[in-house]
């Protein structure tokens, strides 16, 4: 009897290890919970400096000059010089450096360029004798009516599209000596990489409209002008032949440098 008892306890024990172990295997088994990183939000907030490579096209009118001095009688116009009218087009390339800052969908900013322009700005003058005045020569020289580089300081506001961004710029442009204006406008697309440790690249395409007042007067002679029985005298452009516009397309690339 004692020994049926003591089977019965072990049958039932390992009855109930089975029906433990069983259980068990039937639960869920525990892991970690996923970890989720957020998606940086892009922001156009941030510094950037790059280069820029486009095209001109220059508009420079010069007015005409008339002639007076020795030999010619009572004073009146020996002549009158006609120079070119430079509209032409020429390469422009050089580099920027400016700042972002984003508020919502709004993007405030400013920029500073500077560029050479291949400007073929040598100019001839053309000599056309006054009326009933047939003596005096006028021997043409060239020049220099275009700056070979010029820049500017703008402002930049406009609406970010995340990646996507539409601007106005308008400013202070300058050359040599000389300051005028720009005003123009553009778009830009930040692509998603980061060379050369910059949090973007930015790729942009910009129109800028730019007058500049030049003053072409100062040291170089347009040429001579000789009056019967006078002497050569050196001829200069006046003063109100100053004014020189150009309108610009170029690309841009940028790094910008900045947190998401």
């Amino acid at each position: 009897m004692k020994m049926r008892l003591l089977g019965l306890l072990a049958a039932t024990a390992i009855t109930t290890a089975g029906i433990s172990a069983a259980s068990a295997a039937d639960l869920p088994v525990r892991t970690a919970p996923p970890v989720f990183a957020p998606v940086p939000v892009f922001t156009w907030t941030g510094f950037y400096v790059g280069g820029n490579l486009g095209w001109g096209w220059r508009d420079s009118n010069n007015d005409p000059v008339f002639l007076t001095g020795p030999g010619v009688p009572g004073g009146l116009v020996g002549g009158t010089l006609l120079f070119d009218d430079n509209n032409d087009a020429t390469f422009t390339g050089g580099g920027q450096i400016g700042y972002n800052y984003q508020i919502g969908s709004w993007v405030i900013g400013a920029e500073a360029d500077i560029q050479g322009i291949d400007t073929n700005n040598n100019a001839n003058a053309v000599f056309i004798p006054g009326p009933g005045f047939a003596g005096g020569t006028f021997v043409p020289g060239e020049f220099e009516n275009g700056a070979d580089w010029w820049g500017s300081v703008r402002l930049r506001a406009g609406v970010a599209f995340d990646r996507f961004l539409v601007y106005a710029t308008g400013g202070l442009a300058y050359t040599e000596d000389n300051t005028g204006w720009t005003v123009g406008g553009g778009v830009e697309w930040a692509m998603p990489v980061n060379w050369f440790g910059s949090s973007a690249v930015t790729l942009g395409l910009e129109g800028l409209w730019v007058s500049i007042d030049q003053d072409d007067d100062s040291i170089r002679p347009t040429g001579t002008f000789t009056p019967v029985g006078g002497v050569p005298v050196d001829v200069f452009l006046p003063q109100n032949n100053d004014e020189q516009d150009f309108f610009v397309a170029r690309a841009k690339l940028n790094f910008k440098f900045g947190t998401y």
